[in-house]
């Protein structure tokens, strides 16, 4: 979007997606590009219609055209970002809510658009200080076998 001067602007969805109320005369996905011509992705020559699904704007669409639920939003953020779905799917990306005794409470993670805008991007690329490393499927150390429980401390 451009000013009264002619220069570029960034906008959020949410400064209008927050407060104006829905047009019902535009519900087509080739009647939301017209309107929203001049809008600018932060995510370079996508469109809204390469994630919104425009037969249903509950959902998310993938590139192959496939559904998506907006609960399952790393699917769709994986497509381009593999490496942080990588990282996110063995626990060091992405952070856990809730419980790790499932009998207290329910245990969720957070998804990509829980920290990242995806309309407008805040965080700049950042490489790690240590590489991710997969926090559920470490290797235990290697333990005695020649006799049972050497390996623990005896009682003095």
């Amino acid at each position: 979007m451009v000013d009264a001067h002619g220069k570029a602007v960034g906008i959020a969805c949410v400064n209008c997606h927050a407060t104006a109320k829905p047009n019902p005369q535009i519900n087509r996905g080739d009647q939301l590009l017209k309107f929203h011509q001049g809008l600018h992705s932060a995510h370079g020559s996508l469109t809204c219609l390469s994630c919104h699904n425009a037969a249903d704007y509950g959902s998310l669409r993938l590139a192959d055209s496939r559904r998506v639920e907006f609960k399952d939003v790393m699917q769709l953020c994986g497509q381009c970002h593999g490496h942080q779905l990588e990282s996110y799917k063995h626990g060091a990306h992405g952070g856990m809510n809730g419980h790790w005794d499932l009998t207290r409470g329910p245990r969720t993670r957070n998804t990509c658009t829980n920290c990242h805008d995806p309309h407008a991007p805040k965080f700049p690329l950042v490489q790690p200080i240590f590489p991710p490393r997969d926090r559920i499927s470490v290797p235990l150390p290697e333990r005695p076998v020649q006799k049972t429980h050497e390996y623990l401390p005896t009682k003095p």
